[in-house]
């Protein structure tokens, strides 16, 4: 009996493989739709504050609804300041991973001794992890200098990105309704 031109009823997927295809599907949904980048580089929406107060509620109502976005934009300016410094390079790889696997992909919150971390705090304790240990592969120089293009960058978007197209949801927009509601009702003008 033969069976050439049949398709097997059902391969078996190795685990490997199944952990890499989950990854890469969320690599796509949560890098891809959480905040796109369409809307975050909408030249319609772009235009300089009227005063200084104005510039800081953008920058306050941007951070939140852009977090991730501008994360991911500072760490590519700091991945391509360590393209010619293989160690450091390596070491941002490391740290990167556990970029994913703790900030990007996670389901829910990270839970430590049966409490809950907020997203925030796992992201500046990454942040510092990864300059401390790239600060010791004596790159100190290379990591200030894209750390503070990377600074300019976002806050400049966020002071020029107007915020009354965005659509803030769950926590973060609970946050920041309170807030534009607090500071509308005590203003003096």
């Amino acid at each position: 009996m033969t069976t050439y031109g049949t398709i097997p009823a059902g391969t078996p997927v190795s685990p490997s493989l199944g952990y890499i295809s989950f990854a890469r599907e969320r690599i796509r949904s949560n890098l891809g739709t959480r905040r796109p980048w369409k809307e975050m580089v909408q030249l319609r929406s772009l235009s300089i504050p009227a005063n200084a107060a104005e510039a800081f509620q953008r920058i306050k109502t941007n951070a939140a609804y852009f977090r991730m976005n501008y994360v991911i934009v500072i760490l590519f300016i700091l991945f391509l300041s360590l393209l010619w410094h293989p160690i450091s390079l390596i070491v941002f790889v490391v740290t990167m991973a556990a970029w994913l696997f703790l900030y990007f992909l996670r389901d829910g919150p990270v839970v430590i001794l049966g409490r809950s971390i907020d997203d925030r705090v796992v992201m500046v304790v990454l942040a510092v992890v990864t300059i401390v240990l790239l600060f010791l592969t004596d790159v100190t120089i290379n990591i200030l200098v894209s750390l503070l293009i990377g600074v300019v960058v976002v806050l400049t978007h966020s002071v020029v990105r107007m915020t009354e197209d965005l659509f803030v949801d769950g926590e973060d927009g609970a946050r920041l309704r309170l807030r534009d509601a607090a500071s509308s009702s005590f203003s003096t003008t």
